[in-house]
């Protein structure tokens, strides 16, 4: 069985807290010819289509509810016809973009999702936000298209290249994203590849050295 997964970076901005920041995103398709989930379809709804390629969407699922990762997920949805999927602990940021309206359904701990014969588990992992999830391939059996088999964890906001996502700003706990980091991600297997919600993807055996200098800078 062989999956493909396919990075787009769309560009628009992040407001939050009164400011507003230029931002490029990633978002990520994960499937086959004939089907795929969407994770985190940022800013650019056209190029997200134009990305699945009349695929069946069977799930847009979104990290957490900041602003540059959903602001368009209305227009998305509305293209290919699939349930928005976050986690209740931060439906209060998706009111803020879309009010009076909810997400589809609500993303808890150890939910999957599958999709060309692939499962997709969430770890939640606040901290960035209250309800930042991270979403772990199960790579057992699974081919991917123009990569060894490899490990992958859709980490969104949590972890970058080069350390924690930010917590400077509102419902953001930098202890809580460091328990998380600790807890959920550093046990992967080291070569787990983490894809990103921005920036160049990482792996868990680069990022893992250096969690007590992240500690003593505070970020």
């Amino acid at each position: 069985m062989s999956v493909r997964i396919d990075r787009l970076v769309t560009s628009g901005t992040f407001s939050l807290d009164g400011g507003t920041w230029e931002v490029d995103n990633n978002v990520w398709i994960l499937g086959d010819d004939a089907e795929c989930v969407i994770i985190d379809p940022a800013h650019d709804p056209a190029a997200v289509a134009a990305a699945v390629a009349g695929r069946k969407v069977t799930a847009i699922l979104l990290t957490h509810g900041h602003d540059d990762h959903i602001r368009a997920v209305g227009e998305v949805r509305a293209l290919v016809n699939a349930p928005v999927y976050l986690n209740r602990d931060d439906w209060m940021l998706w009111e803020r973009v879309f009010p009076g309206t909810e997400p589809d359904h609500a993303i808890a701990d150890g939910d999957t999702f599958d999709v060309a014969g692939a499962r997709l588990v969430a770890l939640h992992t606040p901290g960035h936000s209250p309800g930042s999830v991270c979403f772990l391939l199960e790579s057992e059996g699974i081919e991917l298209e123009g990569a060894e088999l490899e490990n992958t964890v859709f980490s969104g906001d949590t972890l970058f290249k080069g350390g924690p996502g930010a917590t400077g700003r509102s419902f953001s706990d930098f202890p809580t994203i460091i328990d998380s980091i600790r807890n959920r991600l550093l046990p992967l297997p080291a070569d787990t590849m983490v894809r990103t919600g921005h920036g160049d993807p990482t792996t868990i055996g680069a990022e893992a050295p250096h969690l007590e200098e992240w500690i003593a800078r505070g970020h």
